[in-house]
């Protein structure tokens, strides 16, 4: 039985051999070899939700250092002990603006991952609240000036903002804000996590709400998950209003550092009318995993990660340009990912690749968008695996 499983298992095709270039939300970064053993301990793998929190001091501090590593990353003043994965992060903020705005119109852009858009639109249908568009330019691929009109913003609880967005393009985050402060909007942010090595934080830009997905920091790919979602604001009005549960600091009656629960909003721990949320629980592992990823990098190794994101992609993206037929229709700058257009199949392009140990990009044409392909580049590719799938893609286009 277990040499015919092994047959069958031998058929598949080795996903650690194949040099991916595919992202849209799940991205292929180095992984520190020291992040399994110290997540893979027995203490952390096998535990369960802490319902008696303070006795589980360990789990208490492992959350807390998270949290503090999430501010300081951000630059917010608070920080929850994750949610489920970035998309549902951000509905959680959506309805957290409209409560503490006593609004019910949600703004948000085109340039949006639509599968995050999806989720935002299935959490708030049926709580009456509205969701407006922002539409993006079809030459820069970013919002401009010109999509804020028309929305009726004195009935807006707040506005979003993907930057990079979905095409890996950088929004001017400076616009967004403005409307936000003009209207009495909150201003919700949604992050790629490395991106906040090179970029200015969401504390920075003046964000009221930060949320994002954390599988880039030190979680497998994992077909697509488990993942976490972070999420973090600033204020005290806001703070008491976050999803899910706050761990806090604290002294004993001897005096001893210890951790509890400082906030517990979620329909578990209190009355379900009376919850900011219906979230059952955080994703504690996959969190302590971007914990010890980011103390693991440090400040220059987490920089040099998304540096060399950041010129690895855009050589690529040079070099893809020097191919007959393919050009690039979005001129706004990019970070780790980028949006060719080219007049082939790319479905079947990538399975043409797939025979060659390559994960190509992820064509558009499933959102609405032929001819248009999203290539993602990490820090774990060569300059060689880079121009051996430039070389190869010519062949099979030409």
């Amino acid at each position: 039985m277990v040499r015919h499983f092994a047959e069958l298992a031998a058929k598949n095709n080795d996903l650690n051999s194949s040099v991916s270039f595919l992202g849209a939300g799940s991205y292929d970064h180095l992984v520190p070899s020291m992040i399994k053993h110290i997540a893979g301990r027995g203490e952390f793998l096998t535990a369960y939700t802490p319902y008696q929190p303070e006795i589980t001091q360990g789990v208490l501090q492992s959350i807390f250092e998270y949290q503090t590593l999430i501010c300081e990353l951000t630059g917010m003043e608070a920080s929850n002990a994750s949610m489920y994965d970035g998309a549902s992060a951000l509905a959680e903020a959506a309805l957290m603006a409209c409560a503490a705005t006593r609004r019910e119109l949600v703004v948000l852009p085109s340039s949006l991952h639509p599968e995050w858009q999806d989720v935002v639109k299935l959490y708030l249908e049926c709580q009456d609240v509205d969701i407006a568009y922002l539409p993006y330019d079809e030459k820069t691929g970013i919002v401009d000036a010109k999509a804020f009109e028309g929305i009726p913003w004195s009935e807006a609880a707040c506005v979003v903002v993907q930057h990079p967005n979905f095409f890996g393009l950088l929004e001017n985050v400076a616009a967004f804000k403005k409307v936000a402060e003009d209207s009495g909007a909150l201003l919700i942010m949604a992050v790629d996590p490395i991106s906040l090595s090179l970029l200015k934080s969401p504390g920075e830009l003046g964000a009221d709400i930060v949320v994002g997905d954390g599988q880039s920091l030190g979680n497998a790919m994992g077909f697509g998950g488990p993942s976490l979602g972070f999420f973090a604001t600033s204020g005290t009005k806001l703070i008491r209003r976050m999803p899910g549960r706050v761990v806090g600091e604290t002294v004993d009656s001897d005096g001893t550092r210890g951790f509890v629960l400082t906030l517990q909003t979620r329909e578990q721990h209190i009355r379900r009318e009376k919850a900011t949320s219906n979230i059952c629980s955080n994703q504690a592992l996959n969190a302590l995993i971007a914990a010890i990823y980011l103390s693991v990098m440090g400040k220059e190794g987490f920089k040099d990660v998304g540096y060399q994101s950041l010129q690895k992609a855009n050589y690529m993206k040079e070099s893809l340009l020097q191919v007959d037929g393919l050009s690039s229709p979005f001129s706004a700058p990019s970070f780790r990912e980028f949006v060719i257009k080219g007049a082939v199949d790319w479905e079947e392009v990538n399975m043409r690749l797939a025979e060659h140990g390559f994960v190509g990009g992820l064509p558009l044409a499933r959102f609405g968008l032929p001819e248009l392909v999203l290539f993602s580049v990490t820090e774990a590719r060569t300059k060689e695996e880079i121009d051996s799938f430039v070389h190869l893609l010519r062949g099979l286009i030409s």
